[in-house]
């Protein structure tokens, strides 16, 4: 089993990916897009999922800070039927709060403001497919 994190933006996705123990994740990569244009990467992430066997992706859903739904969060509903259309199997994880952490990671490292963007995404990933994992931990200690 090996997962796949995913931060969806309305240019760019963010994808980190876990080790095969699934105890690790590390940034995989950034996808650029058109502004909402989420179909055209759906084959990329496919072919990411199908080389790298990935048996579950994992995408942020965001939600406003009183748990609703609002458009980005419908945004990442959108994807998540694209994905499966393409037998991906997905699950959501609250990604509240993830870009803020990520950019208090980046600036806490004085990263180069030239890449910095790409940088949140991809840490951005990390801490959604993170959060899972340590959630999937979390369950079988109980």
């Amino acid at each position: 089993m090996r997962y796949l994190g995913l931060d969806l933006g309305t240019k760019t996705l963010g994808i980190s990916i876990s080790d095969k123990t699934n105890t690790l994740v590390s940034p995989l990569k950034v996808l650029r897009f058109k502004s909402e244009d989420y179909e055209s990467i759906i084959a990329e992430v496919k072919e990411i999922v199908n080389n790298f066997n990935i048996t579950l992706v994992i995408l942020g859903l965001p939600r406003n800070m009183d748990g609703s739904i609002g458009f980005a969060g419908k945004r990442s509903l959108l994807f998540k039927t694209l994905l499966e259309k393409e037998k991906i199997k997905v699950e959501m994880v609250d990604e509240r709060l993830t870009t803020k952490s990520a950019e208090d990671i980046v600036h806490l490292n004085n990263e180069n403001v030239k890449n910095t963007k790409f940088k949140i995404d991809s840490i951005a990933a990390c801490i959604i497919l993170e959060n899972y994992l340590r959630k999937c931990q979390n369950e079988t200690k109980e």
